[in-house]
């Protein structure tokens, strides 16, 4: 039988041999996202913009008159639409490309020069961009609830992406872009100061420049549609805390969790003081009390422990709960945003020192910070984000105004500014 050639000639085999014995040169490894990171971020931006889109849109809706349910929807859709354009253009370059402790660079404007591997994550720079802007979309479609009933629509489009350019995104540099609050150690895990706080105090602004509703319109028609648009808020808001661990990791599931109890302790607590204070539980109560405590856990949600998280979702209900017929006597803010989420978020970041404390079941300070110095970095962070929301927002409003009036006709708010946006066929009235 022939034998296989490399037996019947074996100088053959050599060079191979001798191939395999030589040290090779080592191939240099590319770095590439990880998938699954990748997924988990995509995943929980989309969850933010469930909360943003049908979630605060129904509730604003709910909030409204039922002549103008219709607008406060499309006000909602056109900010989310205006801010995403801005978004891309400008403002995620002038947060978080390489600029100065008050402002971003110009790197990344019309998202160019985005990296395959955003430095220091494992997901691809388009992943982080498109996660950051879900947050934005959120923390402007909750400024659009500030006019509600009373505001045009075309103004609202107007006014939000230069709202964006002229408050938000100073305020995440400042705070997530490397900025002086990052410098001074302010914390804010996934916006309970940048997104809550800062639209809360927002919507404070433009309530009382918009003035009150007329008194025909002064109460929401659909109770039941603001309490589903805030279970969606409620669930889109998971991934915002979620989504703000940076990949599919042990502290995405510690937030996620967090977050969900404090909302519970937030929505059990509200209806028990609403028991106290007025002898019933208001149906309305649960999901007021939820937003409450979902607002408040953003700053801490993976740095705290499971009782913390309770605890500080109870807490901001409490106060909450406390404060909203003072607020309600002096700003026509239907939704309570400001309230919910304004206040809510500064309690929460308020209470980030002392429940991070490993005796509570936090994660602990990193180096040599002591609580009083926590604390004082947090209350700076709290005072320097409201008062540049209030004044930047009301900046904001002035600018837009000279182009077109903020506020309806009277005899528009007196029909609804369903009318006037769409005409008597919106009513199926033919």
């Amino acid at each position: 039988m022939k034998q296989p050639v490399f037996i019947m000639r074996p100088f053959l085999a050599l060079p191979f041999a001798m191939a395999l014995l030589t040290p090779q040169a080592a191939f240099a490894q590319v770095a590439a996202a990880d998938s699954g990171d990748t997924a988990w971020m995509m995943l929980c931006a989309m969850l933010v913009l469930l909360a943003a889109l049908p979630g605060l849109a129904l509730r604003l809706a709910g909030a409204s008159s039922v002549r103008s349910a219709l607008c406060a929807m499309a006000q909602n859709m056109g900010v989310a639409a205006g801010v995403s354009l801005a978004w891309a253009i400008a403002a995620y370059s002038l947060i978080y490309a390489p600029g100065d402790a008050w402002l971003g660079g110009s790197g990344n404007l019309l998202l160019a020069n985005l990296a395959a591997l955003r430095e220091g994550m494992t997901v691809p720079e388009s992943a982080f961009v498109l996660f950051q802007m879900s947050l934005a979309v959120f923390a402007a479609c909750l400024v659009g609830g500030a006019v509600v009933d009373r505001g045009r629509t075309g103004w609202m489009v107007l006014f939000a992406p230069l709202w964006l350019l002229l408050v938000y995104v100073p305020v995440a540099h400042w705070t997530w872009g490397g900025g002086w609050l990052a410098g001074l150690g302010v914390m804010d895990f996934a916006g309970g100061l940048v997104v809550h706080l800062c639209a809360g105090f927002s919507v404070l602004s433009l309530t009382l420049i918009a003035g009150r509703r007329a008194s025909a319109t002064a109460s929401g028609h659909a109770p039941v549609l603001g309490m589903a648009g805030g279970a969606l808020i409620w669930l889109g808001l998971a991934g915002g805390v979620g989504g703000w661990a940076l990949g599919a990791t042990d502290d995405a599931a510690t937030a996620i969790l967090n977050g969900h109890f404090a909302a519970c302790a937030g929505a059990l607590g509200w209806m028990a003081l609403d028991r106290v204070l007025s002898g019933r539980a208001a149906a309305t109560g649960a999901v007021s009390g939820a937003l409450a405590g979902i607002a408040a856990i953003a700053a801490s949600a993976a740095l705290v422990g499971a009782g913390g998280a309770m605890l500080i979702g109870l807490a901001a209900a409490a106060i909450c709960r406390g404060i909203i017929g003072f607020i309600g006597k002096r700003a026509d803010d239907p939704a309570r945003i400001f309230v919910l989420h304004g206040i809510g978020g500064l309690a929460g970041v308020l209470l980030l020192p002392v429940f991070i404390l490993p005796m509570l079941g936090g994660v602990g300070f990193e180096g040599a910070i002591s609580l009083s110095d926590a604390m004082l970095s947090q209350i700076t962070g709290v005072a320097a984000v409201a008062l540049w929301s209030m004044a930047g927002t009301a900046i904001a409003a002035l600018l837009i105004s000279m182009l077109l009036p903020l506020r309806a006709s009277a005899k528009e708010e007196e029909t609804g500014l369903d009318m006037a946006l769409h005409g008597e066929q919106a009513w199926d009235i033919h």
